[in-house]
């Protein structure tokens, strides 16, 4: 077997096992580098690896994660998580097509789960997490990103990998402590960008810095940091650019500045074709009283057969459909769409109410 799974892990033991348990009907090689956990999270790894090793915590993740890719003993790694595992694989797929591309870079699909207002929520997205361990390296101290070894842009391609995701779904204080420390490394690697005068990784970090104060619901801040990130000159196709873009315009929604966030329209041509795109503006223009707009652009995105938010392109978009009907007075039309919305439990009190 060609393939090591690497994870780096400090006080997981209520997610490590979860991780390691599904990885255990594959022939991975597991290697799991913990950085000073002092709960059973290294007790619970040896269950599953001997490969488990210590590794002094100094504030950079792309270290710690080079320091468990240094001890795979197989050509090729898949990195994990500790708050992952794996949804579905067909093994024998997945191994022939790493195979087939052995300079390239894998993506597999991540299901984040979390959990708000009593409403499970799902987003999906696609990630580069499989190399051969001699073609790359991670960089950056937090939220690292995989480079070449010759600093060149790499080809990538897509896995049969499914991964789950729970890392977000925390506590309102978990969710402040983590933010704390994200905005902490992300700021010393800024400042490291700056006097290095490494232009084109800041608006990366700009990106993260605003998503950090997102998660912290510092909704102004993150605006700040969102707003820098998109004042460079940035391929509107690179996907941490729309996912700038679109944090961009729900921060601004939170921070009450509706307004602002109708230049939004100035970008539509070159993000408007997504179904998430789509219902944000819907979003912006509801928040603007521009309620023909806002069902148009809800309609617009319960037609799309895919979405990276579960519900934007269904029951989210109807249900918004129905609020507007209903403040509307228009109530027959309201109870219509929040039927379409099915178990949608906001959808189903509001049709209460009615009734």
């Amino acid at each position: 077997m060609h393939i090591s799974v690497c994870i780096i892990a400090k006080n997981e033991e209520k997610n490590i096992e979860r991780c390691l348990k599904s990885l255990r009907p594959y022939p991975f090689e597991i290697i799991v580098a913990d950085t000073g956990s002092v709960d059973r999270t290294k007790e619970i790894a040896l269950r599953y690896t001997e490969h488990v090793y210590d590794f002094a915590w100094c504030d950079d993740f792309a270290a710690a994660k080079n320091f468990a890719v240094s001890k795979a003993s197989r050509p090729y790694v898949l990195v994990l998580d500790s708050d992952e595992y794996i949804i579905s694989l067909d093994f024998d797929v997945f191994s022939d097509v790493v195979l087939k591309h052995p300079k390239d870079v894998g993506r597999l699909r991540i299901i984040h789960t979390l959990t708000q207002k009593n409403q499970v929520q799902e987003k999906k997205e696609w990630i580069s997490r499989i190399f051969a361990k001699e073609h790359y390296h991670y960089e950056g101290r937090i939220h690292e990103q995989l480079e070449s070894s010759g600093k060149k842009a790499y080809r990538t391609y897509q896995t049969p990998l499914v991964i789950g995701h729970t890392g977000y779904d925390l506590t309102e204080e978990q969710k402040r402590k983590k933010a704390e420390r994200n905005i902490s490394l992300l700021e010393k690697e800024l400042r490291f960008l700056e006097e290095s005068q490494e232009e084109e990784k800041i608006p990366y970090i700009l990106c993260q810095l605003g998503k950090g104060h997102y998660l912290a619901k510092e909704y102004e801040k993150a605006c700040e940091y969102f707003a820098r990130g998109l004042s460079y000159d940035l391929n509107p196709k690179l996907e941490y650019v729309i996912d700038m873009v679109e944090t961009y315009g729900y921060a601004l929604i939170n921070s009450s500045q509706p307004e602002t966030a109708l230049f939004f329209e100035n970008i539509y041509n070159e993000f408007g074709k997504t179904a998430d795109f789509q219902f944000l503006m819907g979003i912006i223009y509801m928040n603007n009283a521009r309620f023909s707009d806002a069902i148009r652009e809800f309609e617009k995105a319960a037609g799309q057969k895919d979405c990276k938010t579960a519900g934007v392109n269904s029951y989210a978009a109807w249900y918004n459909i129905g609020v507007i009907c209903e403040c509307l007075g228009e109530k027959q039309r309201a109870v219509k769409y929040y039927k379409k919305c099915g178990d949608y439990q906001p959808a189903l009190e509001r049709l209460h109410e009615i009734v």
